[in-house]
């Protein structure tokens, strides 16, 4: 991972492969919500190809998935592109 997650409150990571059209659908709002979040939230991506020992560590079965983690604790794994709305919607129930 690019960031460690106990080193910020809220941190977003991107499980994603080149490969992968939903990864490729779902990282514009990602971006949009990196810029709009910045702040509140860090999000970094997990190439799941180059990081296999972390992705089997969070158990990432299929991509995109979206691990939260909140004070350095996963609190919920998003799998699947989902909208944008759902996403924010997914991330204010944590308090993110």
């Amino acid at each position: 991972m690019d960031v460690t997650v106990s080193k910020y409150d809220n941190v977003v990571v991107d499980c994603w492969a080149p490969w992968c059209g939903p990864c490729k659908m779902i990282a514009p709002v990602i971006e949009e919500l990196a810029k709009e979040m910045k702040g509140r939230v860090v999000f970094t991506k997990l190439n799941v190809d180059e990081n296999q020992a972390t992705a089997m560590k969070y158990q990432i079965m299929s991509i995109p998935t979206l691990l939260v983690f909140k004070n350095g604790k996963l609190v919920d794994k998003i799998i699947g592109a989902i909208p944008r709305e759902t996403l924010k919607q997914k991330l204010k129930e944590h308090g993110i």
